[in-house]
C-alpha cells in the first residue's frame, strides 16, 4: 500500500474510535443494533422465498409481488416516521418500531393463507420503516461534525445484519421449521425495544414540540420549495435508482444463482451473505469518503462497479468467478451512505425529519417496483436480460451523480 492509502485507513480507524467514545457512542451502538436487526430480518424474505413459494403455491411473479409489498410498505412508513421523529422525538419512534416488528412477525409466522401473509408482510415493512428516519435524524445532533462517518457506521450495521441473519434463518428453516426462520427474531425485537427506550435520549430535536404547525398548507409549500432545489433533486434521483437496483438485485439474486447458475442453496446463500458482508467495509469507507471528497466524486465510485458487474454476470460461471462479480456489485452498497448525509445537510433543520421522510417515501416507493418488474421478466425467461437492464440503470446513476452540486 502507498503511504496515502495507509494514511487514509488510519484516519478511518481513528474516526471510528472517536465515534464510539462517550455517551453518544453508546447511543450510536444501540441505534446500530436496532438497525442490524430490522434490516437483517427484512432480508430474510429473499432467502425464505422458496419456502414461501412451496407453502403458498406462489410463482416468481407473485413472489416478486410479495417483496414489492414489503418494500412499498417500507416506503409508505418513511413519511409518518419522519413526522413523528420531528414531533415526538426519536426515542419513542425507535422503540415503537421494534415492538411493531415483533408483533407483525408473529402474524407472518401464523399466516393461514397467502392473503394474510401479504397483509402481515406489509405491516412488518411499515413497522421497520418507522425506525429508518429516526435513526438518521438523530445523527446530526449527536455528530454534527462527522455525519458521514456516523451514518456509515450505522449503515454498516445494516449489512452486518443482512450478511448474518438471512443465512442463519436459512439454516434454521432447513433444519427445523421454516416458520422459525422468521420466529427466532421475535424475542430479539422485544429486547431491543427495551434497550432503545433506556439508552436513547428523550429528545434530540433543535426545536420544541410546539414549534411546528404540522403539515399545514404553508408548511407543505415551504417543504415543496425546498425539495425542488437542485441540491435535493439530483441526489434523490440517484437514491431512487440505487434503491430500484438494490431491491431488484437482492430480491432475486439467490434464486438466480440456484436456477440459472446451478449453485446449491447453501452456496447461493453464501454469496448473498458475501454481498452484504462487504458492505460492512464499504459503507464506513464511503461515509468517510463523503466527509472528505463530497457526494459527487463518491457517487461515481460506488456506481461504477455495478455497471461492470451486471454486464458480465450473465456470462459468468463457477463459484469463484461469481464471488468476484458479487464483490464488484457490492460497491453499490455505498450509494445511500453518500446521498443520504448530503440530503440531510441540505434540508433545513425545522423540516429535516418530515422532508427526509418525504424523500425516502418517494425513493422507496419507486424502488419497490424493482422486485415485481424483475420477477415478471424472470418468469418470461429474461433473467439475464434483466440484470443487463440493471447495468443501464446504474449507468444513469453515474451520470446523475455528475449533476450533484458541490456542497
Amino acid at each position: 500500500m502507498t503511504s496515502n492509502t495507509l494514511g487514509y485507513f488510519s484516519t478511518v480507524v481513528s474516526s471510528v474510535r472517536e465515534l464510539l467514545s462517550g455517551r453518544r457512542g453508546t447511543v450510536l451502538i444501540a441505534i446500530s443494533c436496532g438497525w442490524f436487526l430490522s434490516m437483517g430480518v427484512r432480508m430474510i424474505y429473499p432467502v425464505m422465498l422458496p419456502y414461501l413459494q412451496t407453502a403458498y403455491d406462489l410463482d416468481l411473479t407473485t413472489a416478486g409481488l410479495l417483496l414489492t409489498v414489503l418494500f412499498f410498505a417500507y416506503a409508505v412508513g418513511q413519511l409518518p416516521g419522519g413526522v413523528l421523529a420531528d414531533k415526538v422525538g426519536e426515542r419513542i419512534i425507535l422503540s415503537l418500531s421494534m415492538v411493531i416488528a415483533a408483533v407483525t412477525l408473529v402474524l407472518v409466522i401464523r399466516s393461514p393463507s397467502s392473503l394474510v401473509l401479504f397483509v402481515a408482510t406489509a405491516l412488518f415493512g411499515f413497522g421497520t420503516a418507522l425506525y429508518a428516519v429516526g435513526r438518521y435524524t438523530i445523527l446530526p445532533r449527536l455528530y454534527p461534525e462527522q455525519i458521514g462517518a456516523a451514518n456509515g457506521m450505522t449503515a454498516s450495521s445494516q449489512d452486518a445484519g443482512q450478511s448474518v441473519l438471512p443465512p442463519l434463518a436459512g439454516v434454521i428453516a432447513a433444519g427445523l421449521y421454516w416458520q422459525l426462520g422468521f420466529g427466532f427474531a421475535v424475542p430479539l425485537f422485544l429486547a431491543m425495544a427495551v434497550a432503545l427506550w433506556v439508552i436513547t435520549p428523550t429528545r434530540t430535536s433543535a426545536h420544541d414540540e410546539n414549534d411546528t404547525d404540522g403539515l399545514s398548507v404553508a408548511t407543505l409549500r415551504y417543504i415543496g420549495s425546498v425539495l425542488r432545489q437542485p441540491g435535493i433533486v439530483y441526489p434523490t434521483a440517484v437514491l431512487v435508482l440505487g434503491l430500484f437496483i438494490w431491491q431488484a438485485f437482492t430480491g432475486f439474486y439467490p434464486t438466480y444463482l440456484v436456477q440459472q447458475k446451478g449453485l446449491s442453496t447453501s452456496l447461493a446463500s453464501g454469496l448473498f451473505g458475501l454481498f452484504f458482508a462487504l458492505g460492512i467495509l464499504i459503507k464506513p469507507l464511503s461515509g468517510s469518503a463523503y466527509d472528505r471528497f463530497g457526494a459527487r466524486r463518491s457517487v461515481l465510485v460506488v456506481s461504477s462497479g455495478p455497471v461492470i458487474a451486471f454486464l458480465v454476470l450473465p456470462f459468468s460461471d463457477g463459484f469463484w468467478v461469481l464471488a468476484g462479480v458479487t464483490a464488484l456489485v457490492s460497491t453499490l452498497l455505498g450509494f445511500a451512505t453518500v446521498t443520504e448525509p448530503y440530503l440531510l445537510e441540505q434540508l433545513p433543520v425545522d423540516i429535516r425529519g418530515t422532508g427526509f421522510g418525504i424523500l425516502r417515501t418517494i425513493a422507496f416507493t419507486v424502488g419497490a417496483l424493482g422486485p415485481v418488474v424483475f420477477g415478471a421478466a424472470a418468469d418470461r425467461g429474461f433473467f439475464d436480460e434483466a440484470f443487463m437492464a440493471l447495468a443501464v440503470i446504474a449507468g444513469a446513476m453515474l451520470l446523475l451523480g455528475l449533476r450533484i452540486p458541490n456542497a
